[in-house]
């Protein structure tokens, strides 16, 4: 007789005795009586059948099922009866000690243990028990223990042998193991079961050390054994666990540590320059870089860190003596995980790089090497001397009013040695980085100012005995040239108003933009006017909602009307695509689009001529970045891009090989992480603004971030302020309706389309046969419980297949807003038609700790959780069933609102939008409606404005909404 999911049940672990191969656990549910004991009646539960008792679930729980399933016999044989034997000689030679094949005994075994492992390790909270040899799963219940038990291990010496023995302690009192049946139910790491209790260990005790001891006192160790018994055993153990010694001695050793850096010369092949040239003077020989750790006399090179003792033997007469020194293994690693952070990997002690590269990571890391007390020593036998003292630069920089190029002036310092820049011109250029001082040490000019000054001495106009001249529009360079000095920058007002918006000029929208710009968009248009007039790149970083899109189409639509033939390039996340195309529409019919995308796009740029703007995906751009970096476009846009934050993804680099006149980039939150993720969008629309990556982390990142540098923030701020204008909500909330409504698309992914195609065929096939059989009028059942199907498998497949494990478009599109406006720190209200639809959020938010309100039909404490959301500002999203909470409620501390659902009432969702958007709310409200391109909830939207009469005076519920339905429509639906 089966457990009834409907009574009081419990799920239970239980250990049992599988032949003579060890404890393995098998999950049970047990049906409870009234007082909530255990009873006899039980079920096992796997996988297959877990859900049909979900109610009594946790996510641990789907966990440890899982984990169960993968070491019952069908997957053992699977796994590992490679001879496909049958399953009984199979598990009766394999566990045979005699017959088996003993490699694979102990693979099934290793396999075994580690599954018991991670069960023992995610069961701390779970009943578990001992089953009975006549099926009673709760036989015994089995205590956790929750203290760890140390363990000691004892030689005792003596005239003819060495006793080798552990003792357990648990809190204050010994623990009696040995004779006591003791059963170990895993051995890595070791856990110990003694009379229905049990335990684990400090260290992650390895079970084999136990193991010998279960039946027996002690292990003698004969004389002639015990020099190589305490090589191979003791000395091990004496570097992880407490060892007690009656007849040698112990010394514990501790000294302070200090690093060393090595540098030793290598002979080795000449390294080719940039041009594949093999001057020596290009690279040099390598040379090998080695860390030490010295602890007084003894020199260790880093390791494994498994243990914080290094062990070793010696003999005194007929002694021996057993040396523990202690090592600083955090220290250690500290300094091993700098080393590698700051841009040398140094592995595990050592590593070869070309000298330049060394001494140039020398002198650029030397701050850090002197704060973390590394020394660096030149190896002995090198044969050249290397200059590790500082490098600098000073530069002057003036510009005259009038004069189209600045005076640059800039003077080079080795230490005491002042040189001239124009003397390293030849150098730079040359890629040649060794210079021999005065004194005839080797200095090696640092990587940067190849990346930083190169570009500089190729632009240079002209150039005299001690100073260059570079034309003006190269603006961003010179000025990145003054922050790397204390030079003092003059420039001409004309420059000046790149700081300074206030000389902005209104520049005439085009004729044919279908729409009206608010001030702060018309500003912002101006804004992009004005950069693209001077050639430089922007970032529009406006909040969430208030136009980015449109501001960047009137740009787009005046490029049209100014005669510009050559198209642009607008990249965005996939999901994105069809809100481009929806406004693009709205607002500017006369762009000619192209979305290039999709796996039938046509490779053919040349096709790109006959339209004005060219709309792809980051995705399309990583695959066909080949083709597309060899067609110049206008511009190059890229919506939320903060997509290429991360200056080494394959993204970024792609989208940096991409050919315009001008560039431009749109986000919401430009900075999400680090300030990082400024350098790689700032290098996009202005190369060079923010120096070369060394250079940004050097004087931007390391200051700001770790050491909260205010100079370096306001330095930051004024670099990139020309070219970021960013408006919060706050600023313009004047220039805002009360309400703004708009909806967004989403593509489902793969998997999602494959099964919704699916079940939407089996659907349309049944309603078919049933109107053809019982008419339209008794169909609406049928016809509504496929609508519903089809309206959550848009949603997400997981709300009707809890197994489903891929991911959902709209989920992922949702997630992605909530995210912003989070960031924006907004208060969002989100609705859904779905309780299940909410589960799945609840579930994605608690993951991520952030709080949040809740309220559906079983909400008991509805005005409390509206108070929750009302009042605590940390609180800021609030899931909502669109039945339960349409109505009645006032939260006028959201200003966003999200309809994860299409309603078949749209008054309905009006009622749910007016629990923010009413008396009392001093914010204008924005409203997304999402809608899974190519489903029913796309034509649900159809069917809307088709009856809207009809609906806003009859249609109030589902069945409703169905009876209003006529052929013609269901076709409709389920096309």
């Amino acid at each position: 007789m089966n457990v009834s999911p409907e009574k009081p049940f419990q799920i239970i672990y239980s250990l049992f005795q599988f032949e003579n191969f060890g404890y393995l656990f098998q999950s049970y549910i047990v049906q409870l009586d009234d007082n909530g004991a255990t009873t006899l009646l039980s079920q096992n539960v796997s996988s297959k059948n877990v859900g049909e008792f979900a109610t009594g679930l946790d996510e641990t729980d789907y966990e440890l099922v899982k984990l169960i399933d993968s070491y019952q016999k069908d997957v053992l044989l699977k796994k590992f009866n490679t001879r496909k034997i049958s399953a009984a000689d199979f598990f009766t030679r394999l566990l045979d000690p005699e017959r088996g094949d003993t490699r694979q005994r102990e693979l099934l075994t290793e396999y075994v243990q580690r599954i018991n492992a991670r069960i023992l390790e995610k069961s701390e909270n779970k009943h578990l028990y001992i089953s009975g040899k006549d099926g009673d799963a709760a036989w015994r219940k089995v205590e956790r223990m929750p203290h760890a038990v140390k363990v000691r291990f004892h030689l005792f010496r003596n005239e003819t042998n060495t006793h080798y023995f552990p003792s357990l302690k648990y809190g204050e009192e010994k623990l009696e193991f040995q004779y006591q049946n003791a059963l170990l139910i895993c051995e890595s790491p070791a856990w110990l079961l003694i009379n229905d209790k049990l335990y684990h260990f400090e260290g992650n005790l390895d079970g084999k050390k136990l193991k010998p001891f279960l039946n027996k006192k002690f292990i003698p160790i004969p004389r002639e054994m015990e020099q190589k018994y305490l090589q191979r055993f003791i000395l091990p153990l004496l570097a992880s666990h407490e060892v007690v010694a009656r007849g040698y001695e112990i010394r514990k050793e501790s000294f302070g540590m200090e690093a060393v850096l090595t540098l030793v010369e290598n002979p080795g092949p000449l390294h080719a320059d940039l041009f594949g040239n093999t001057d020596g003077n290009a690279a040099g020989p390598d040379i090998q870089v080695v860390l030490s750790f010295f602890y007084g006399p003894y020199e260790f090179k880093p390791d494994n860190f498994a243990s914080p003792w290094h062990v070793s033997m010696s003999r005194e007469g007929d002694c021996y003596v057993l040396h523990k020194i202690r090592r600083d293994n955090r220290l250690e690693k500290d300094v091993r995980s700098d080393i590698v952070s700051w841009g040398l990997d140094i592995g595990w002690g050592q590593v070869s790089r070309p000298r330049d590269e060394v001494i140039a990571w020398l002198q650029e890391n030397r701050d850090r090497l002197g704060e973390k007390r590394i020394r660096v020593v030149q190896g002995r036998e090198n044969r050249n001397v290397y200059y590790l003292g500082d490098s600098t630069i000073n530069v002057s920089i003036t510009d005259s009013e009038g004069a189209d190029w600045f005076d640059v002036k800039i003077t080079v310092f080795f230490g005491e040695y002042e040189i001239p820049f124009l003397k390293l011109k030849k150098y730079i250029l040359q890629q040649k980085k060794e210079f021999v001082l005065p004194n005839g040490e080797i200095a090696i000019i640092p990587e940067s100012w190849f990346s930083d000054y190169s570009e500089l001495l190729q632009l240079i106009e002209s150039d005299g005995p001690s100073s260059i001249r570079l034309k003006k529009h190269h603006l961003s360079l010179v000025d990145s040239l003054g922050r790397d000095s204390l030079a003092s920058v003059v420039m001409s007002r004309r420059l000046e108003k790149l700081r300074d918006f206030e000389e902005i000029a209104s520049y005439e929208l085009p004729e044919g933009f279908a729409g009206d710009l608010r001030p702060y968009q018309k500003s912002g248009y101006d804004w992009l006017r004005f950069l693209n007039e001077y050639h430089l790149g922007g970032c529009l970083a406006d909040d969430m909602g208030l136009g980015k899109t449109i501001q960047t189409l009137a740009l787009l639509l005046s490029r049209q009307e100014s005669g510009i033939k050559r198209p642009s390039l607008l990249v965005m996340p996939v999901s994105l695509l069809y809100n481009w195309v929806n406004e693009a529409e709205k607002f500017t019919p006369s762009l000619r689009l192209l979305i290039y995308a999709g796996t039938g796009r046509e490779k053919n740029t040349e096709r790109f001529e006959d339209y004005d703007l060219v709309l792809t995906s980051y995705g399309i751009v990583r695959l066909d970045i080949e083709i597309l970096s060899l067609f110049g476009f206008d511009y190059v846009i890229l919506d939320e891009s903060q997509a290429i934050k991360n200056p080494g993804s394959i993204t970024t680099q792609a989208v940096m090989q991409l050919n315009s006149r001008h560039r431009l980039i749109l986000t919401g939150t430009p900075l999400e992480n680090s300030a990082m993720d400024l350098w790689s969008q700032m290098t996009f629309i202005n190369p060079g603004l923010l120096g070369n990556k060394s250079f940004f982390q050097k004087n931007y990142l390391t200051p700001i971030e770790k050491n909260r540098d205010e100079k370096a923030i306001q330095r930051l701020y004024a670099t990139i302020k020309p070219f970021i204008l960013r408006r919060h909500k706050s600023q313009v909330a004047e220039f805002l309706p009360a309400k703004t409504e708009s909806i967004h698309f989403s593509t489902m992914t793969d998997d999602q389309a494959d099964l919704y195609e699916k079940t939407k065929s089996k659907f349309r096939n049944l309603i078919l046969r049933h109107i053809e059989s019982e008419g339209l009028a008794k169909s609406q059942i049928v016809l509504l419980q496929g609508l519903n199907q089809l309206r959550q498998l848009a949603n997400h497949p997981r709300m009707i297949d809890p197994l489903y494990q891929e991911d959902s478009g709209k989920f992922r599109d949702v997630f992605h807003k909530m995210e912003t406006a989070l960031s924006e720190n907004h208060k969002i209200l989100i609705f859904s038609s779905f309780v299940k639809h909410l589960d799945l959020f609840r579930h994605k938010i608690e993951g991520l700790g952030i709080p949040y309100a809740y309220l559906d039909g079983s909400t008991v404490r509805r005005a409390e959780e509206v108070q929750r959301f009302q009042e605590n500002e940390e609180i800021r999203i609030f899931l909502i069933s669109i039945k339960a909470g349409g109505v009645g409620l006032n939260l006028t501390s959201a200003d966003y609102v999200f309809i994860l659902d299409p309603w078949w009432n749209p008054a309905v969702e009006a009622q749910a939008v007016d629990r923010a958007h009413r008396i009392g709310q001093d914010k204008s409200v924005f409203i997304y409606k999402f809608i899974t391109k190519n489903t029913v909830e796309e034509k649900i939207l159809q069917l809307q404005s088709k009856k809207k009469a009809l609906a806003s005076e009859l249609i109030t519920t589902e069945e409703g909404f169905v009876k209003a339905l006529t052929n013609e429509d269901i076709m409709a639906l389920m096309e």
